[in-house]
């Protein structure tokens, strides 16, 4: 009997039985697992990993054996996603004892590859216990906790198959490898202060090697107001004082980053961890359950007004970015230091974050005082995941470190294995074969030399870790990205996937249904199959399917690319669109770049959200210049305190039979002093809710549809996406927001794949 989604083990009958468990089986103890669990029930037999599953014989009882195939699953190791594959009566065999046998050799398309993980209650409790040898040991690790996915060189994932290979282990951590009753049996990254890796410290012309003398140089760097970086799991963070003003400002001028939020790492204090964390924000049960997730990502929470951080760490925002330490570096750096530290990805402003020590320190000179190095090597970087409580669900924002690879399941079986190469800003890039998907971690910009290089590199180790080898490429229908001319030079087949048709395939990748889907693909823009640029859209259909049924009223972009830098420009535009005066025009542009839009010179037209949004935020005098993506969008939603009255925006069938909303009105409401800016900020979102609202009710007048997506980065926004789900909802509609993906980007690359398995489906 065979059973592909079953959660509950099969009868068993015999007195003996083997079963095999798939899932996320590799690198987190299943093995040591079950062997205890066969001894716990006193059973004979033999475990082994055999192609990315587990494959299990078992002798005995059979009450025995039933109640051990009940606890495979229920007890399974917190890190572990097993799912039972198979249970089947089985002969038996002449054994007198429970062993760990050789791994098979299996197939390869069966793996998963284990992502970075935290570290454990059990490592935490021994890395302050004096009597302990790897006290304060700063790489202390189990089969439960330590570094993965950033380790791994090959599968299986075995010690030589990873950047540690080269660590030999000493006769105590030999033994506890050996040891199927030890915690640390198999424990790939296994290492102690006499074998394993070490930290030092430079700064300027001084060296300092040493586990203790380099975190304590580190630490005196930094109560001294001092910006270090630090070589983390996935790459280098860079460490300040979060209540140190100048240290903050001289982060942000050093590094480039006059206004981007910094991420904040917290101590782990009190009975739950977050009691300074809640000195800094006001956290919900959401928030702390994302807090203290496994993954411990990087979670958007409202900051308290009396918090004890500088005023420079989210300027013009009203939620910080906290984080819980996550590697045991960091909880010997959080609990000596013992407050808040800026923890921002060690890099160049726009370029994945930096692994290689002597690259950090050459490229990381002009902005950290001292850096602190580690010479385990980091195989691959995975900057830290971000998520946002959004309608009430924890919303994934970024992937990355323990987040990734991310797998999931296509609704159609892809009929040769394929490499999606995802979108230009936040790229990831994903693998399919069969039905399963694995999302690459967040790359982000491919405008760099160093961000093009890493996408390469991404888009090689997947197909060498999963041992798949991609027979095609799907790209964005843009001809002028990197990774569209990259996938066009891979002398593979290629596949173009228009840019909203993969974010609403993305959306409904995750729900998938035989039911038709309306899903709204709001973002910046994205280049649309009418040769204008999109941002602003609904379609309808399903996966391969698409209909555009839903726009804006279009506008015009003076400049180009450049309005998405300077929000004034939209504004302006729109302003020049309507005939609405703006006092403030005055100051920008002037007449040249009038003229300049009248004849349509370099001022392409777009339908986008986002842009919308951007102009929004100008009309207000609250974001005139960008210096980072959504900068514009993210004040303007900061100012709603209150809900708003919606204007009433018309809509309209044009020729070709698309809804179109008029954003008219919004120009002279937006300049109206007689309200206050956090009046009319409430007003523009709940005008945009009601619009989307109006048309998905028009488009279902003629289509009947019921089910509402929601895809496009323009969807991060929490106050439009909680006030469209209320609005729609209440109208009958089922509402789709993307939960495990991010609804910007990062999940064009699956929704790429989505798009392509649908559409051979369909020939």
């Amino acid at each position: 009997m065979r059973s592909g989604a079953a959660r509950q083990p099969l009868p068993i009958a015999s007195a003996a039985a083997a079963w095999r468990i798939g899932g996320r089986v590799q690198g987190v103890g299943f093995r040591p697992f079950v062997y205890r669990l066969a001894h716990l029930f006193e059973l004979t037999g033999w475990v082994r990993n055999n192609g990315g599953e587990v494959e299990i014989h078992a002798q005995g009882p059979a009450d025995r054996l039933q109640a051990f195939s009940k606890a495979l699953l229920a007890r399974a190791p917190p890190a572990a996603l097993a799912r039972l594959l198979e249970v089947r009566p089985a002969h038996g065999e002449p054994l007198n004892e429970f062993r760990i046998v050789a791994s098979a050799a299996g197939t390869p398309l069966h793996v998963h590859v284990p992502p970075d993980l935290f570290t454990c209650d059990d490592c935490l409790a021994e890395l302050h216990d004096p009597a302990a040898r790897r006290y304060r040991y700063p790489f202390i690790n189990c089969t439960q906790c330590g570094p993965r996915y950033t380790i791994i060189r090959a599968l299986p994932y075995d010690r030589p198959n990873t950047s540690l290979e080269h660590f030999t282990l000493c006769r105590d951590c030999a033994a506890e490898y050996a040891d199927p009753l030890d915690r640390r049996f198999h424990a790939q990254p296994l290492a102690c202060p006499a074998c394993g890796p070490v930290l030092h410290w430079r700064e300027g012309g001084r060296a300092i090697c040493g586990n203790a003398p380099a975190l304590a140089a580190a630490q005196a760097a930094l109560r001294n107001g001092r910006i270090v970086a630090v070589r983390g799991v996935g790459g280098y963070h860079l460490l300040c004082n979060a209540a140190d003003e100048s240290a903050v400002a001289r982060l942000r001028e050093r590094k480039g980053r006059p206004a981007k939020p910094l991420a904040l790492m917290v101590p782990w204090r009190g009975g739950d961890g977050l009691a300074l964390a809640r000195d800094l924000a006001q956290l919900s049960p959401v928030h702390v359950a994302a807090l203290c997730n496994a993954v411990r990502p990087i979670v958007l929470t409202p900051r308290r007004a009396a918090a004890a951080i500088a005023a420079g760490i989210a300027p013009g925002l009203g939620e910080i970015a906290l984080m819980l330490p996550y590697s045991p570096l960091h909880h010997l750096l959080l609990e000596d230091f013992g407050a808040a530290l800026v923890a921002t990805s060690g890099n160049l402003s726009g370029e994945p974050v930096l692994t290689e020590p002597e690259e950090a320190q050459m490229r990381l000179a002009e902005v950290a005082d001292g850096v602190l190095h580690h010479n385990r090597p980091i195989l691959r970087p995975a900057d830290d995941p971000v998520v946002r409580i959004v309608a009430g669900s924890v919303r994934s924002i970024r992937l990355g470190r323990g987040t990734s690879p991310y797998e999931l399941e296509l609704p159609v079986h892809i009929q040769v294995p394929t490499l999606a190469v995802g979108a230009y800003m936040k790229n990831t890039v994903a693998l399919a074969w069969r039905n399963r998907v694995v999302v690459s971690p967040h790359i982000g910009e491919l405008t760099s030399p160093r961000g093009r290089a890493v996408f390469a590199q991404i888009a090689h180790d997947l197909q060498q870790l999963y041992g798949v080898r991609a027979e095609r490429v799907a790209h964005d229908a843009h001809p002028n990205f990197p990774n569209t001319r990259w996938a066009r030079e891979s002398a593979l087949p290629t596949l173009a996937v228009w840019h909203h048709h993969a974010h609403a395939a993305a959306v409904a990748g995750e729900f998938p249904s035989e039911e038709p889907l309306l899903c709204f693909t709001w973002d910046g823009i994205g280049l649309g199959a009418d040769g204008t640029l999109w941002g602003g859209e609904a379609l309808l259909g399903r996966p391969g399917a698409w209909t555009r049924v839903a726009s804006l009223r279009p506008f015009r972009l003076p400049g180009g690319e450049r309005a998405a830098r300077e929000p004034w420009r939209t504004a302006q535009a729109l302003c020049w669109e309507c005939g609405q005066p703006w006092p403030d025009g005055a100051k920008f542009g002037g007449p040249v770049l009038h003229r300049a839009f009248d004849a349509g010179m370099n001022a392409p037209t777009t339908t986008a959200v986002g842009r919308l949004f951007d102009a929004g935020a100008a009309l207000l005098g609250v974001c005139l210049k960008s210096s980072y993506e959504g900068e514009a969008a993210m004040r303007l939603e900061a100012l709603c305190d209150t809900a708003g009255a919606p204007l009433a925006l018309p809509l309209a069938r044009d020729a070709a039979g698309i809804w179109r909303c008029d954003w008219a009105p919004l120009v002279p409401a937006m300049l109206d002093a007689r309200r206050t800016a956090a009046e009319r900020a409430a007003m523009f979102h709940a005008s945009l809710a009601q619009a989307l609202c109006e048309q998905a009710l028009a488009v279902r007048e003629h289509s009947g549809v019921t089910r509402v997506g929601l895809g496009g980065g323009v969807f991060q926004n929490r106050v439009l996406s909680e006030q469209v789900q209320e609005r729609l909802n209440r109208a009958g509609f089922e509402v789709l927001i993307p939960q495990r993906l991010p609804v910007n980007d990062a999940a064009i690359s699956f929704g790429q794949l989505v798009e392509a398995s649908a559409m051979q489906a369909a020939h």
